[in-house]
């Protein structure tokens, strides 16, 4: 097996203990990587370094911290290829359908974005009631900054932070979740090819209750930012004091069909929110709200478009859904359906586990889940259409409004009149009309609702750039 170290400082090392786990392909089940484990001590040697490197970083001019971004840019476009095999290999993401497009069409993307905005940046000029004083503003960057990552997008998802850090002057510790730490090594691979000095960003693997807690806590990090589970999310908020944070958490999108929706068109866009990436996208559509008099065409479509995604082996050019990333996630989609059924639902399609090695889930339509259970106020992270007619629209509303989460949601309708008030109404920071609730660009702000539990402030293009800096204002006295 391949063995796979950290890298502080600029330096490959291991960890001090020595410790390593063994990274799993989760198409087979099966071992085919070894990777360093790291602690807290680990942690904090990353913090120093990234503080050694901060003042030659911070002393680098704009424009050439933008042009490292635009080196690491083409230096991504030119191993695309690479970065899909890791992605297929180490995620099980089917190679042509989903690995190529994140590694192609995404990663780079963040990194010419982040250069130009931050050219561009204007800052302020501001009257003053004191003739003597001239007001101005402007950006400095924070600092050490944390960067937490999920392991559903390991290539895409770091990017969406870590080159606005970059562009704004601050240096990066960065822990991925373990199971992603094969791509976070690559990508580390390709900082250092593309030029990024020494110590500018720091990768560090391990448990994240130890590496990213120490990162979180340490008086050596300036802000935090995080991609992951609204729990995690509580845990680095309590942890992190009064850091600035920015954290993208968990999702429970509602899809709503209203009754002048097409039930066929409906159920083709809402579909992949379903069961792209197996379900594993914080923006699906986990419950699928139907007006009663469509219930049947609509489930007899969406069964249909069930049947059309392929598992299979996801270097297969035919394979279009992939595995489970780990055993505990097909734990939490067999308990979620098993709860369901308990309450009144009826699985109508798939529901198992798929006859073959590794952690594949079939793709599953589940009918008549009630406002209780688990699908309806829980995360599910699967491959599950779970559908719920609705006799008027304050029934509709109260299934919606019986869960927390506010990340995004999709809207069905022609009526131009409705779909604003609906829009306007979903306390959901994205709402999609007409077309599932995956949709997102990189420059379009993404993120979690106040008063709800998907997370603080906002991903995409200058939300990112804006949070990676402070504005400093400096008032000149003239006689």
């Amino acid at each position: 097996m391949s063995t796979h170290e950290m890298n502080i400082g600029g330096r490959w090392c291991g960890s001090g203990s020595g410790a390593t786990v063994e990274a799993v392909d989760p198409a087979r089940g099966e071992p085919f990587a070894e990777i360093a484990w790291g602690d807290r001590k680990d942690a904090r040697r990353a913090v120093d370094a990234a503080d050694r490197a901060l003042p030659g970083w911070l002393a680098t001019p704009l424009w050439e911290r933008a042009d490292a971004c635009i080196r690491i840019a083409e230096e991504l476009e030119a191993r695309s290829d690479e970065i899909a095999d890791v992605l297929c290999r180490e995620l099980g993401k089917p190679r042509h359908s989903e690995a190529a497009i994140e590694a192609e069409a995404f990663v780079p993307v963040f990194y010419r974005q982040a250069a130009e905005l931050a050219r561009y940046q204007e800052g302020a000029v501001f009257r003053g009631r004191d003739a003597h004083k001239r007001l101005v503003s402007a950006t400095r960057p924070r600092g050490v900054v944390a960067v937490i990552t999920p392991w559903n997008f390991p290539a895409m998802i770091p990017s969406e932070y870590i080159p606005y850090a970059l562009v704004q002057g601050n240096t990066v510790v960065w822990t991925p979740a373990p199971t992603a730490a094969v791509t976070a090594v690559t990508l580390m691979r390709i900082f250092a090819d593309a030029g990024l000095p020494d110590g500018v960003v720091n990768l560090v693997l391990g448990p994240g209750a130890e590496v990213g807690d120490e990162l979180v806590a340490s008086p050596g990090t300036h802000a935090v930012a995080m991609t992951g589970s609204t729990a995690t999310g509580r845990i680095i908020a309590s942890r992190c004091g009064l850091k600035p944070r920015l954290l993208e958490l968990g999702g429970n999108g509602p899809a709503v069909v209203l009754p002048d929706a097409d039930p066929q068109k409906a159920a083709r866009a809402i579909a992949p929110a379903c069961f792209f990436a197996a379900g594993q996208v914080c923006s699906a559509a986990e419950r699928i709200l139907v007006p009663e008099a469509m219930e049947s065409d609509f489930v007899e479509a969406m069964v249909e478009e069930s049947r059309s995604w392929v598992h299979g082996d996801p270097w297969e050019e035919s394979t279009t859904m992939g595995p489970q990333n780990n055993p505990g996630v097909v734990e939490k989609v067999v308990g979620h359906l098993e709860d369901a059924v308990v309450k009144g639902a009826e699985v109508v399609a798939g529901g198992r586990r798929a006859d073959r090695p590794g952690f594949f889930f079939e793709p599953t339509v589940l009918v008549g889940f009630s406002e209780d259970s688990l699908v309806n106020t829980e995360e599910t992270f699967g491959p599950i259409a779970p559908i719920r007619s609705y006799t008027s629209e304050e029934e509709a509303w109260r299934f919606i409004d019986s869960c927390d989460l506010g990340l995004a949601a999709s809207l069905f309708t022609q009526d131009v009149d409705r779909a604003w008030q609906w829009a306007e109404r979903l306390r959901t920071g994205l709402v999609v009309v007409n077309d599932n609730s995956n949709y997102w660009e990189p420059h379009v702000p993404f993120g979690g609702m106040a008063g709800k539990t998907s997370g603080v402030g906002r991903l995409g293009g200058r939300h990112v750039l804006d949070f990676m800096a402070d504005v400093q204002t400096i008032a000149f006295h003239l006689e």
